[in-house]
């Protein structure tokens, strides 16, 4: 499936997981960017791991969702050890609140085109 723009992750058919990671920045976030980028690219990178979005607002709230096989995966994921680094030093430089959640997806479809509303 193409998506537009290539911003949306393109997933299988469920079931499958999302880990939802929001996040608030702090005011100077020297050093963010090209960290999140690298984290992207490596998670896109690790076994089990289906895709990927990320969106952050003028405000700086942040959500990154990553799709995943099944939790051995995101577990692999979690204790990675450049990953590991990222997350302490995203605790202790960037984040001023967080907030992770790990979910089974066993619906999704797109739209609108091909989808009719009943």
């Amino acid at each position: 499936m193409t998506t537009p723009s290539g911003r949306f992750a393109t997933t299988p058919e469920p079931p499958y997981y999302a880990v939802i990671f929001t996040s608030l920045l702090a005011e100077n976030d020297e050093g963010y960017g090209a960290m999140a980028d690298a984290m992207y690219a490596l998670a896109l990178e690790q076994p089990g791991c289906l895709s990927a979005e990320s969106a952050r607002d003028a405000d700086r709230v942040g959500i990154t969702v990553s799709y995943w096989r099944d939790e051995e995966s995101i577990a692999a994921w979690k204790g990675l050890a450049r990953h590991l680094v990222a997350q302490k030093v995203g605790i202790e430089r960037w984040y001023t609140h967080y907030e992770l959640r790990v979910a089974k997806v066993e619906r999704a479809y797109s739209g609108p085109e091909g989808r009719s509303v009943d």
